[in-house]
């Protein structure tokens, strides 16, 4: 039981409040409305519901029925569909939480980073016109040099493999020197 409590406090531990709350504004503003503010932000998205409308306002149709109803395995059922349509999206696997890091609130700092890397995924297509969650991300930036460029680089020796000016540092005797005596 000790073990568990100290488990839970560590993932406690984990959680950004100010994250959870951009996350939250993010979903308000992909959806237009407000999160009820009498209940915590685990317990609206905790269903699923609220997360696959989110995913059909990114990409239309992605999921074409939400659970409103039928307990717990329906509303788990909803949190697999939008894990799905998310990886279908773009989001990388490893960025994905598990459902019961949501369903039995086990993780929800994990569930804000998925939400966060959904979020800049967004950026990546160009259909989607904002809101946007999280910072863009980069973009490869691929150079081609010419083979004469190619060759010229070759005969530089780069500062960082010292000057290539002559001067060493061979002899230079900085501080006291290191002596060894034998036999001691």
């Amino acid at each position: 039981m000790a073990l568990e409590r100290q488990v839970r406090a560590k993932t406690l531990a984990k959680r950004d409040p100010q994250q959870e709350k951009e996350a939250q504004e993010w979903i308000e503003a992909v959806l237009g409305k407000k999160f009820p503010t009498n209940e915590a932000f685990e317990d609206v998205i905790r269903d699923g519901q609220v997360l696959c409308e989110v995913m059909n306002k990114l990409a239309p149709g992605s999921i074409p029925k939400i659970n409103t109803s039928g307990g717990q395995f329906k509303m788990m059922e909803n949190i697999n569909m939008f894990q799905k349509a998310m990886k279908e999206y773009g989001v990388v696997d490893n960025d994905v939480f598990q459902t019961v890091d949501l369903w039995e609130k086990k993780d929800i700092a994990q569930v804000v980073t998925t939400l966060f890397a959904l979020g800049r995924t967004t950026y990546r297509h160009p259909e989607w016109k904002g809101p946007y969650l999280g910072p863009k991300p980069s973009e490869e930036c691929k150079r081609d040099f010419s083979e004469e460029q190619l060759r010229a680089g070759q005969s530089i020796v780069g500062l960082q493999a010292g000057s290539n000016k002559g001067a060493t540092q061979a002899g230079q005797n900085i501080g006291a020197g290191r002596k060894i005596i034998l036999g001691k």
